[in-house]
């Protein structure tokens, strides 16, 4: 499974199909930084293009390394379960991770290796243009949430900008390996479903030209978090900076 779109597509669609397929080669063929020698294919990520909500994960493990494909394993298919049991298919979402080849004994991804695949991720985010990017585990939480460590950020839902919001979670795998984690987990997963209805109601809102509807979250909620500054060692993916003229999540 790669990036899809429905089969009745305008040429708008279809150029950000392309546009996906170029990335997703340029994955494929990339020899930016030593990942390349010891991997059996790179991952670049897949799903629906038509998404409002993206999620960005750590690396490809095993069985993504064997297949091509992100989240296969057991965390993925926990994933996957987990999804299905809040109403959301796999299939209406975009799943990636923040380097695209699987770092040795699936160890942690080092910085430079990070940096080499950081602007394919930014083109990801620029072409699907998400509501919602949920991040999973560590690495990817620490391009949005600079600021904190996953344990005491996972949960938060912030405001990064341009009418996107990001949600910090637990890698599905950490949850497997720690109960309270998986309860936490599950916990914030939760929150999707409920996120998900607002975007798509804000993108019928804005494809009629009108203004966001009621119950969208803003700056006087009272959980709401405004945006953070990136840090350098994190940079952020496509347009998440804060844009002053959008005070809404969505």
């Amino acid at each position: 499974m790669r990036a899809v779109l429905p089969p009745d597509v305008g040429a708008a669609d279809a150029g950000r199909l392309q546009a996906m397929r170029d990335v997703e080669a340029a994955v494929l063929a990339c020899q930016r930084c030593p990942l390349a020698e010891g991997r059996t294919q790179a991952v670049p990520g897949e799903g629906n293009l038509n998404t409002v909500v993206m999620f960005v994960g750590e690396g490809p493990g095993f069985d993504e390394d064997r297949q091509g494909r992100p989240f296969v394993g057991r965390s993925g298919q926990y994933l996957t379960e987990t999804l299905e049991r809040l109403g959301i298919a796999r299939s209406d979402v975009y799943i990636t991770n923040v380097v695209k080849c699987r770092p040795p004994k699936n160890r942690d991804p080092q910085p430079a290796e990070l940096e080499a695949c950081a602007d394919y991720l930014e083109q990801q985010v620029a072409i699907i243009n998400p509501r919602i990017i949920v991040t999973l585990g560590r690495f990817s939480m620490k391009r949005w949430f600079p600021d904190g460590s996953i344990t005491r950020v996972h949960g938060q839902v912030r405001n990064i900008g341009r009418g996107r919001i990001a949600v910090a979670m637990f890698h599905p795998a950490a949850a497997l390996r720690n109960p309270q984690w998986q309860t936490e987990f599950e916990k914030d997963m939760a929150k999707l479903p409920p996120l998900i209805e607002r975007a798509q109601r804000a993108n019928q809102a804005a494809a009629r030209g009108e203004a966001l509807p009621a119950g969208v979250p803003h700056p006087g909620d009272p959980d709401y978090v405004p945006p953070q500054e990136p840090s350098a060692s994190a940079p952020p993916a496509g347009d998440d900076g804060d844009d002053s003229s959008q005070l809404m999540l969505f």
